[in-house]
């Protein structure tokens, strides 16, 4: 099956599940790859989380799992493995999350896929690095939060090691290191076109999580011998939160000297600029408490409304603090046409959050539906080469199961 796109032609073979591996095949479907989504005969659990109205396609499944073709087959039978191997020298990228132990038991390990397809791309998202003590641990979302060290950030003013650690409302580790493993795949793919050959690509959450953590909080341990604890002292001072206004509150953020000075002299206080020596960067950071607590006490007195069109008139980033229930009617996202309605075939009506990675020649779309467990099942097979009597035999053993409707 062949799409529009910038990676249209590249196929992908995605024995992912739950989220984080789900997001990024959902990126390469969205930008063109011909996603096949294998799903052993129960399903991909994410089919059950979130809100349903029909039973397996939650609100979850629907929003990271559109432009991928279902193939629902069995693993634990030596045929669903055969079958698999019989689609690998179609397909250009393998990826799944699986243990790496697991999946090798199946005999779909690298080693095996390699022999078969030596060109292959082999992606793995892992919880921790193979090489570690670590490796072949049960991760998920929050065990990784709270091992990267975002879950000990959480809502403490004292920094990591104060207070009850808490974990941030959003699936932020699978999200990111699904990214991750997304761009690992372009970045493979990209390196064939010179070499020719495949090769085997690890992308593990913990590594990646404690590298997006630390980006701006390694702070001292950036220096050998460490100079200061880590952590920016910017972020946990407590002073950077939302802007108290007289009927509620704003995020803003004044960055440059000129930010400080225009804010400070327009509300009548430019003593503050003098105070806190605006102009030196360095001056400025190591009083940013003090400082976000005078700028507090001058947006206590300012409407929302107001202290709105003060942040847009000297040009400081500034927005309304948004409920996730408000988003669809966000006057910027209906004029960009971020929420789009489609008609799914067994949900009905549903909306859909188009991809916002925008190219000017080679759109992606939202070409392809959600698809419900096996929905494609025969078609990928006779793609492959299989006959319609081997396909027969497959669902007959209960191999694979399939709800497509044959034209």
């Amino acid at each position: 099956m062949r799409r529009s796109g910038p990676l249209a032609g590249v196929r992908v073979l995605d024995l992912t599940a739950v989220v984080l591996g789900p997001l990024a095949t959902q990126i390469l479907g969205d930008w063109g790859a011909d996603v096949i989504k294998l799903e052993p005969p129960e399903g991909d659990l994410m089919r059950a989380n979130g809100v349903s109205t029909v039973r397996g396609m939650s609100s979850i499944f629907l929003a990271i799992n559109r432009n991928k073709r279902s193939l629902a087959i069995d693993l634990k039978q030596p045929a669903g493995v055969a079958a698999v191997k019989r689609l690998l020298p179609t397909v250009d990228v393998l990826v799944h999350n699986m243990r790496t132990a697991a999946i090798d038991r199946l005999g779909l390990g690298y080693p095996a896929c390699a022999a078969v397809n030596p060109k292959l791309l082999y992606c793995v998202a892992t919880g921790f690095g193979e090489d570690g003590p670590d490796a072949g641990q049960p991760a998920f979302d929050d065990v990784i939060q709270a091992a990267c060290g975002l879950a000990g950030l959480i809502g403490h003013e004292g920094g990591p090691q104060s207070g009850q650690p808490g974990y941030v409302p959003s699936l932020i580790a699978d999200k990111t290191t699904g990214m991750a493993l997304a761009n690992a795949v372009l970045a493979a793919l990209y390196e064939r076109t010179q070499s020719g050959q495949g090769q085997y690509v690890e992308v593990p959450m913990f590594e990646t999580m404690v590298a997006f953590t630390l980006a701006e909080h390694l702070g001292g341990l950036s220096f050998d011998p460490p100079v200061a604890p880590a952590g920016y002292a910017r972020l946990l001072a407590g002073g950077r939160q939302p802007a108290p206004t007289l009927d509620g509150h704003v995020a803003m953020l004044p960055y440059t000297a000129e930010h400080w000075r225009r804010f400070f002299a327009e509300t009548g206080r430019p003593d503050l600029s003098e105070k806190y020596a605006v102009d030196d960067r360095h001056a400025r950071n190591a009083r940013v408490k003090e400082m976000y607590a005078d700028m507090a006490a001058i947006t206590r007195t300012l409407t929302t409304d107001a202290l709105l069109a003060l942040c847009r008139q000297l040009d400081i980033p500034a927005t309304r603090i948004h409920g996730i229930d408000s988003l669809p009617q966000h006057p910027h996202l209906q004029a960009v046409g971020l929420f789009q309605p489609q008609q799914h075939p067994t949900v009905g009506p549903i909306v859909a959050v188009r991809p916002t990675t925008l190219f000017g020649r080679t759109p992606a779309d939202l070409a392809l539906h959600a698809p419900t467990l096996g929905e494609h099942s025969a078609q990928v097979l006779a793609e492959a080469g299989f006959s319609a009597t081997e396909i027969r035999s497959l669902q007959d053993n209960l191999t694979i199961t399939t709800t497509e409707t044959h034209r």
